[in-house]
């Protein structure tokens, strides 16, 4: 059975410490732009400025960060470290609805074969992003461990990418104006009585809102029940509670989902710069592998539906 290592890109949010504890020893590495024209390679590891920082610099949207896909030469570098080595390659990427990561790491697989035609690259369009990505990643390095070969791993994440879920609001209303997601006539109401908009994949790999819950605690609730109705086998996952400058949020939506499924395990993280710089600070959310996906999200938006009708009952 040859050896073969799974890299993903720094749209993932995976520290050194989850890259280490489950054999991910490289990343491809994006490119960030400054808001005072500066640029820098994504750094996973927060080793040049904090989470708080950099999520400060963006509250209220005065100021934003733009991103691009890693540089060809990068990931020729980085392809090559391990198949020069006899190590094949499974690389997955940010969803192709946000980036051309994918496209990116297609050719440059394609040029490195005819030079290592012994090899193997396969290049996975992951369909999602952040934290989503950080999952799907950390199940299939396990699946891997386990003794899987290269390509029942690359199956197991396309069949597996429209099961990975996200549900947790957003209350940093005023970052979507300035990134053209909503009006400022809606963020200023909305921030007026307490707006968080819920979202979850589709299946073209974007998040799409679902439903908006006035409230912190009502969101959290909305959340939790949004799991139950939508999560497989909670007991023996690993669920990841993410945010982006709201630690307390989710230490109480830590608790929580531990309280409600006694998952194996819940692992707290920031999301990183390359999606923090578009998503902004404000969410909280929990990631979690579950039913898959539904086209038009039809079946998700009506358990949300459902679950708003009955909050509102009560």
């Amino acid at each position: 059975m040859s050896k073969f290592v799974i890299i993903p890109d720094s749209s993932c949010d995976l520290t050194s410490d989850l890259r280490e504890r489950f054999g991910i020893p490289d990343y491809l590495r994006g490119i960030i732009y400054f808001p005072d024209g500066r640029e820098e390679l994504a750094d996973l590891d927060w080793k040049y400025f904090t989470p708080e920082e950099f999520y400060d610099s963006m509250k209220d949207g005065k100021l934003l960060y733009r991103t691009a896909f890693a540089p060809m030469g990068q990931i020729i570098e980085v392809f090559e470290k391990y198949l020069s080595q006899g190590i094949d390659i499974i690389s997955v990427s940010l969803s192709s609805a946000l980036s051309g990561s994918y496209q990116q790491c297609t050719l440059v697989a394609k040029q490195l074969l005819g030079k290592y035609p012994e090899r193997k690259i396969i290049c996975i369009d992951s369909l999602r992003y952040s934290t989503s990505l950080s999952l799907l990643i950390i199940m299939a390095s396990e699946l891997r461990n386990s003794g899987a070969t290269i390509e029942e791993t690359a199956a197991w994440i396309e069949e597996n990418k429209h099961c990975i879920h996200q549900c947790g609001p957003m209350d940093n209303l005023f970052f979507l104006v300035k990134t053209g997601r909503i009006s400022n006539f809606k963020a200023f109401f909305g921030t007026l009585v307490g707006v968080n908009p819920m979202a979850d994949f589709n299946r073209q790999g974007l998040s799409e809102v679902l439903a908006k819950f006035k409230g912190k605690r009502a969101a959290f609730d909305a959340t939790l029940r949004y799991m139950e109705k939508t999560i497989i086998d909670p007991e023996k996952q690993r669920i990841f509670v993410a945010h982006s400058n709201r630690k307390d949020s989710a230490l109480t939506l830590v608790e929580r989902i531990k309280e409600n499924f006694a998952p194996r395990e819940v692992i707290l993280n920031d999301i990183g710069m390359s999606c923090g710089a578009s998503i902004g600070p404000g969410l909280c959310a929990a990631f979690y592998h579950g039913k898959p996906i539904s086209e038009g999200l039809v079946e998700e938006k009506g358990i949300m539906a459902e679950i708003a009708t009955n909050m509102k009952a009560k």
